[in-house]
Formats: C-alpha cells, sequence, structure tokens
C-alpha cells in the first residue's frame, strides 16, 4: 500500500462569505512530483498556506507524513508561496547562511552548494537588492531546498526564469525527486506539469474539479 506524504480531508477554509476551499479531500503519495493547476482565484495558494501551516483551515484536518499540521510551528518541509522576503543588502550566501542558523541544521559549504545547484554563485558580494527576479527566484529554491526536506511545497517555481533558468530548474526537481523527495507544485505552464508530474489536480472556485495521472513524464 502506498505511503502518503500529505492527507487533506474535508478541508473548508472561508474568508467571511468566500469559500476559498469547499471541502477538499485528497492525498499525494510519498516520492512523487505532483502538479496542482487552476485559474487564479482557484484556491491553489490558499491550499497550499494551509498544508505548511500559514493558515489554519476553517474545518477539516490536514496530515503530513502521518502527523496534524501546527499552525505556526516549523514544519518538515521547503516552501515557495509567493516571493520570499530577503534582505535586500545582504548578498544570497549571507541571507541563506542567517536563515540556516534558525535550526542549525546546515553548514556553510552545504549553503554554498545548495546555491551552486540552483545556478547562483556563493561568492558573489551583490546585495539581493540587486538581483533580478529570476535570480532572486532561485535564491528562494535554494533557500527551501537547502536543508534537505522530506517535502518541498512550490508555488510558480519557475516565475521570473528564462528558457534556460526553466530548465535548469525542471532538472533539479527532477534530480531532487530521484533523491526521494516529494515535491507538491503549482505553475500556470502546462509544460513543466506535463514533463515533471506523476498526477495533476485541477481546482476551481475552491473545490476539485479532475484528478488524473499525468499524460507525460520524461
Amino acid at each position: 500500500m502506498a505511503e502518503m506524504m500529505v492527507e487533506v480531508k474535508d478541508v473548508v477554509k472561508k474568508f467571511r462569505e468566500n469559500m476559498a476551499l469547499d471541502h477538499i479531500s485528497l492525498s499525494f503519495e510519498k516520492g512523487k512530483i505532483h502538479g496542482v493547476i487552476g485559474r487564479n482565484g482557484s484556491g491553489k495558494t490558499v491550499l497550499f498556506k494551509c498544508i505548511c501551516g500559514f493558515m489554519v483551515p476553517s474545518a477539516g484536518t490536514i496530515l503530513v507524513d502521518g502527523k496534524p499540521v501546527k499552525p505556526s510551528a516549523p514544519q518538515d518541509m521547503g516552501i515557495i508561496i509567493e516571493e520570499p522576503g530577503f534582505i535586500n543588502s545582504m548578498s544570497g550566501y549571507k541571507n541563506l547562511k542567517l536563515l540556516a542558523a534558525i535550526q542549525k541544521r546546515v553548514t556553510d559549504e552545504e549553503i554554498r552548494e545548495t546555491m551552486r545547484r540552483v545556478g547562483l554563485d556563493p561568492g558573489s558580494k551583490k546585495g539581493v537588492g540587486k538581483y533580478s527576479l529570476g535570480m532572486r527566484h532561485r535564491l528562494g529554491i535554494a533557500q527551501a531546498i537547502m536543508e534537505k526536506p522530506p517535502l518541498l511545497l512550490l508555488d510558480e517555481p519557475m516565475n521570473g526564469l528564462d528558457k534556460h533558468g526553466v530548465e535548469e530548474i525542471r532538472e533539479l526537481l527532477k534530480e531532487l525527486n530521484r533523491e526521494g523527495i516529494t515535491i507538491i507544485m503549482a505553475s500556470h505552464y502546462m509544460e513543466d506539469i506535463e514533463r515533471l508530474c506523476d498526477t495533476v489536480v485541477e481546482l476551481d472556485q475552491g473545490r476539485i474539479v479532475e484528478m488524473t495521472a499525468a499524460d507525460v513524464r520524461e
């Protein structure tokens, strides 16, 4: 029987009269790449924020690796939801070193190696405020993966990247998945979903409209 990394059980999220998630139930199997698609306002980002504990569901239960999600508590996952907040005057390496000091799980050399994996120079003194959008996004991915979490939750991980950058990050995600990391990603780009994902769930107005296995996977 397949092991589930994330289980979403009859989850509701309301903002006053707006039903952002309408009795959502789904599971994401360990060791696979899962895609979540839908138009703006479909509920993708709200679902992600509930999974990682940034938001508390109005009703229902979410389990990550068999354990209930605890709001505001550190979750054992790498997260990109919206643009990460970095200190603009500091270099990319110094930003990651500052964040790594919170849990003290990674060494300085592991931070440098993670930056190289996403195509950034750890020796650069350039402040993050002078980074291009694509460079900031690469740094966000480095932040998400540097502690080698068992789960990555990525909301539009290709935003701001040029064609070459998109190919590099696709290959990185496939490599991370081969290392055993479960990935859940939202993307507007069907090519990302088709080339990367084992399963796909489509949301519309807070409801699941379709769940399928992806047609194509390299």
